[in-house]
């Protein structure tokens, strides 16, 4: 098989959900020139992040590194590519950017990783590289955009707030994204924990993004322009 069509299917997944959260700010969409910057700097953080897990590796057992260091190393390196850009510019000038943004930072962070994994599992064969792809493209890219949609909407909210009232908004949706992060890998370690992060818990972080992303959405609407 030729690899071109696993690059698709390790791609793919992303770019569907890139386009869907791009569209979902109907008052005042990015440009794309900051959504395609924050993008590639999700997929360039992917490096460092890997660094420092493999450094914790080192002298950490791997349930540790996946259910412990991955989840606050992940999304702090997402959490920055965010707010050390466009944060700082007069574009994120809506609640609903803060999910925008993130969600394109967890979305770049999760092709170069969709990409290791499905080449990485061609070694073993084909068959199960694409259902590495499939099984990715459902549960693990999706988890990365809500991970991520969280701390997004602190940054929202926080962006239009008293300067003395952000850090605690913020540090609270970067310690939930880290949270549910942990509970989602836990729970891939068993056949009932998979099973619940199927039917349970991944459409309960669904709900409660749409429900931020309506709020932001309303929020935004009230702005001067």
């Amino acid at each position: 098989m030729e690899t071109g069509p696993l690059l698709l299917l390790a791609i793919a997944p992303a770019v569907f959900w890139l386009w869907y959260f791009y569209h979902k700010d109907r008052y005042e969409p990015e440009p794309l020139a900051w959504i395609l910057m924050i993008y590639f700097l999700g997929i360039a953080v992917t490096i460092p992040v890997a660094l420092v897990e493999g450094i914790f590796a080192l002298f950490l057992a791997d349930f540790l590194i996946t259910v412990l260091i991955a989840p606050v190393v992940e999304e702090a390196g997402k959490y920055l590519v965010v707010r050390r850009t466009v944060y700082e510019s007069s574009e994120f000038d809506e609640p609903v950017d803060g999910i925008v943004y993130a969600a394109t930072a967890g979305l770049g962070f999760a092709t170069l990783e969709n990409i290791i994994y499905v080449f990485s599992a061609l070694e073993t064969s084909v068959a199960f590289a694409v259902q590495t792809g499939l099984v990715r493209a459902l549960i693990s890219v999706p988890g990365h955009v809500l991970f991520s949609a969280m701390w997004g909407y602190a940054l929202g909210r926080a962006r239009f707030l008293p300067a003395p009232r952000r850090p605690v908004i913020i540090l609270g949706g970067l310690a939930l994204a880290m949270a549910s992060h942990a509970l989602f890998n836990l729970l891939l370690y068993s056949t009932v924990g998979f099973a619940l992060l199927v039917l349970i818990v991944v459409p309960v972080f669904w709900i409660t993004v749409q429900r931020r992303i309506d709020e932001s959405l309303r929020n935004s609407a009230y702005l001067p322009k």
